[in-house]
């Protein structure tokens, strides 16, 4: 199979999907990889080190996408990459669908393949291709909120761990999943005073076992959010409903009762955000403010740190991508229950229910699209 790489040109993603590492796995495999020049620059990882793993430089994304039979990213094709994309051609990377109606019928449209790395899910719920981008996020959060607590830009002017004599700053993490969980982790070793709300008991459970003793656990619901709000120096959002939009949590009228100079950084932004306020920023312009409430949005957090990013992406996503290549998607997806999970647009057909419930779209069961 012919796999391509194109350089991803979402504003400030360094970030990039192969490694030269994967380069070598997919030629020792029989495949052959095109790579466009200058795509690992941004994640330190030059051409001549592609070139010498086998790869095949080419000086364009136009001739990666023309001649690639799957194409494998990092981040959601954007509109510029649309036309780009062609019938039956397989596409492996983030996409985010119930974020963006417009990218999900661009994906309809073209009659591609789209596997969502997100989606990909084993049978006790874990997200393998997910997780390692929630956990640098999660701990990027902290790192973040901490830096726009600063009052040069606006924030309380609080630091985050405090001094003797003064209290640390109080941060609320919404959801104790990977990215609530690696956020607590930050913050806990900062100093600061924490608190994950979580709805699944067994979960907070299971935190109240590994935590340390300054970070609290709460059921989440609409009372304790709000009460929460109130004393709040930082608010991460790090609550995910796999492949479907992100229930909003904190709504227009809540910020009247945060402290003026309160900062948000939500993780979820790019499934819509767990803040109705929120949309989604650029590292460039990462942060704006609304009724005294600075809010943090980047939508690809993890890209500010793209050496960390690449390789714990890459260590997840390359067996599967592999395995995509070895056997071609049908037969791999039919074999692999997890992987088949992660197909979210097949042949023109939404295949993934959370999608489809989005954006009030027809749903069409994976099985069919296997069947073809």
């Amino acid at each position: 199979m012919r796999i391509g790489v194109p350089k991803e040109i979402k504003a400030n993603e360094y970030r990039v999907s192969v490694v030269p590492a994967g380069v070598e796995a997919f030629v020792r495999n029989g495949h052959q990889v095109l790579v466009e020049r200058t795509a690992g620059e941004g994640s330190g990882f030059a051409d001549e080190l592609y070139e010498n793993a086998g790869a095949t430089l080419v000086d364009s994304a136009e001739e990666v996408w023309a001649e690639a039979e799957m194409i494998v990213k990092v981040k959601e094709p954007i509109e510029p990459e649309w036309p780009r994309i062609r019938q039956d051609q397989l596409l492996f990377t983030y996409f985010h669908f119930a974020a963006s109606e417009p990218l999900t019928r661009a994906l309809m449209d073209s009659g591609s393949i789209a596997i969502a790395y997100e989606t990909v899910q084993f049978e006790n719920g874990e997200l393998p291709l997910l997780t390692p981008m929630s956990e640098v996020a999660g701990r990027l959060s902290i790192l973040e909120g901490a830096k726009y607590l600063e009052r040069f830009y606006g924030g309380r002017g609080m630091l985050l761990g405090g001094v003797p004599g003064v209290l640390p700053a109080k941060v609320v993490i919404l959801g104790g999943g990977v990215v609530g969980t690696n956020a607590a982790k930050m913050a806990a070793g900062f100093g600061a005073d924490v608190t994950i709300l979580d709805v699944s008991l067994p979960r907070l459970r299971y935190l109240s076992d590994v935590m340390p003793a300054n970070v609290k656990l709460l059921y989440s619901n609409r009372y304790n959010i709000r009460e929460q709000l109130r004393t709040a120096d930082l608010l991460i959002g790090g609550v995910l409903l796999p492949g479907k939009k992100a229930p909003s949590l904190v709504k227009r009228e809540d910020l009247r009762e945060m402290q003026p100079g309160a900062v948000i950084v939500d993780v979820a932004v790019d499934q819509g955000g767990c803040v109705e306020t929120i949309h989604p920023t650029t590292h460039e312009n990462p942060i704006y403010e609304v009724d005294g409430i600075i809010h943090y949005a980047v939508a690809n957090m993890p890209g500010a740190v793209a050496r960390t990013s690449t390789l714990a992406l890459t260590n997840a996503t390359l067996p599967y991508a592999v395995t995509l290549a070895n056997l071609g998607w049908q037969a791999a997806c039919e074999a692999d229950p997890a992987l088949r999970l992660g197909v979210n647009v097949a042949h023109g057909q939404v295949t993934y229910e959370g999608v489809a419930e989005a954006f009030n779209l027809e749903y069409h069961p994976v099985e069919g699209a296997l069947a073809r």
